[in-house]
């Protein structure tokens, strides 16, 4: 059950996360966040990685073997990969209607998913 837990925490935190690094590109499009300065977008961003943290600290905790976690170090740093890539195409995909995904993105991913294999991998 806690590798559930583990998995769901990352997954809140990287939406938190995704909008935090990538949500400003689209501020333009709405009216009330058209033209920001640089440090009101710092800190609009910091203000949602602030609630990634909410959910990340708790996942790592959660999931981390010397906590009595399922998970190795390295297993939940590519555990946390895989779904922030997860996130990203989603995200990508709704929110920028111009980026498409092609062959090789599926290719990179493809080798991400032989990552999660080899780490897993006893």
């Amino acid at each position: 059950m806690k590798a559930v837990y583990t998995v769901l925490l990352l997954l809140v935190a990287n939406v938190f996360m995704t909008f935090a690094w990538y949500g400003h590109l689209k501020f333009k499009e709405w009216k009330w966040l058209e033209s920001p300065g640089l440090i009101s977008i710092v800190l609009i961003s910091w203000g949602f990685a602030l609630f990634e943290y909410f959910f990340q600290v708790p996942a790592n905790r959660i999931g981390y073997q010397e906590n009595g976690g399922p998970f190795n170090l390295m297993q939940l740093k590519v555990i946390q990969e895989v779904i922030t890539l997860v996130v990203f195409v989603v995200f990508s995909t709704v929110f920028f209607k111009n980026e498409t995904l092609k062959w090789n993105h599926l290719a990179a991913f493809a080798c991400i998913i032989l990552a999660v294999y080899f780490i897993f991998k006893k």
